[in-house]
């Protein structure tokens, strides 16, 4: 066993896990466009930084620009304006565990986009892990699925973040294969920064970062440095050096972490319910994760 790869992995895990939390926190004073320019603001630095370290900074190949940019709208601007937007009504827990459904939808692309056949137990995941999040979303009262009204809207743009990084995780693998991981996350990022600066300027963003207290900056620097900075160099570095299932199953920690850091900082309820479902989600995805001989599953952080 790697142990330096899989230290790597569980930071980059715990690191996210708390980022729901700290995305709360900071959404109390400032925007969601403004949090995720902050955040990838730094984020873009650390990137660039390890990359000028790594002697990996060149100019990439004029063929790779749209792929990059493409990745950058998908992984950075779109899929954090989901989160962070689902985060102004969602609980970060609810939320955890909402994205943690991320390889169920990576098992269905490989069924729709690949044609890979999934054996009994993936399908009972499947179904398992779905039954976990309705659990959640309508915290126990499964009975309100009738009328409709069960769960926020951050709730379901946030299981739309879920679904987005399946397609960005799907994306990502065949440019992993060519490009050194901090350098492609360096200039994903990057057009990322970029297509979320356009939206930023457009709004009054710039005015309420002089009014955001310490313990949003607080929340904010570890957003950028940690969550957008180191977490994905140490994921990515991790993501190559040990097999991508060992590499995933990290991933089932990252809900609980959120379970414990919002309860101390947010002081969010604790439902039976969630619990109840948590658990459920993360059988359903243990089992998709278990794939038959001619089925491989590629997991991705959120």
């Amino acid at each position: 066993m790697n142990i330096k790869a899989s230290i790597k992995a569980l930071f980059a895990v715990i690191v996210w896990g708390a980022s729901f939390v700290a995305t709360k926190v900071s959404l109390q004073y400032a925007d969601p466009i403004t949090v995720v320019w902050l955040r990838f603001s730094m984020g873009v630095c650390i990137l660039g930084l390890a990359t000028a370290l790594k002697r990996q900074l060149i100019l990439p190949a004029r063929k790779d620009l749209g792929y990059f940019a493409l990745l950058g709208f998908l992984g950075i601007t779109f899929h954090q304006w989901l989160q962070s937007t689902g985060l102004l009504t969602a609980q970060a827990t609810t939320t955890a565990w909402i994205v943690a459904t991320t390889p169920i939808f990576m098992a269905l692309l490989g069924l729709i986009m690949l044609k890979e056949n999934l054996a009994l137990y993936q399908v009972a995941g499947i179904f398992l892990a779905t039954f976990g999040v309705l659990l959640i979303v309508t915290k126990g009262e499964l009975s309100v699925l009738t009328t409709g009204k069960f769960g926020t809207t951050g709730d379901f743009l946030v299981l739309i973040s879920a679904m987005n990084w399946a397609v960005f995780s799907t994306l990502s693998r065949s440019g992993l294969k060519k490009h050194p991981a901090t350098r492609m996350m360096f200039y994903v990022m990057s057009f990322g920064w970029l297509f979320t600066s356009i939206l930023f300027l457009s709004t009054s963003g710039l005015w309420e970062i002089f009014s955001i207290p310490w313990d949003g900056w607080i929340a904010i620097l570890f957003l950028g440095l940690f969550c957008s900075g180191l977490a994905y160099i140490f994921w990515y570095d991790a993501l190559k050096e040990l097999p991508v299932a060992q590499t995933g199953a990290f991933l089932y920690l990252e809900p609980i972490v959120t379970v414990i850091v919002a309860s101390i900082v947010l002081a969010e309820s604790f439902l039976l319910a969630s619990a109840i479902g948590g658990i459920t989600i993360l059988v359903g995805v243990w089992l998709v994760n278990r794939p038959s001989k001619s089925t491989q599953i590629i997991e991705e952080p959120t």
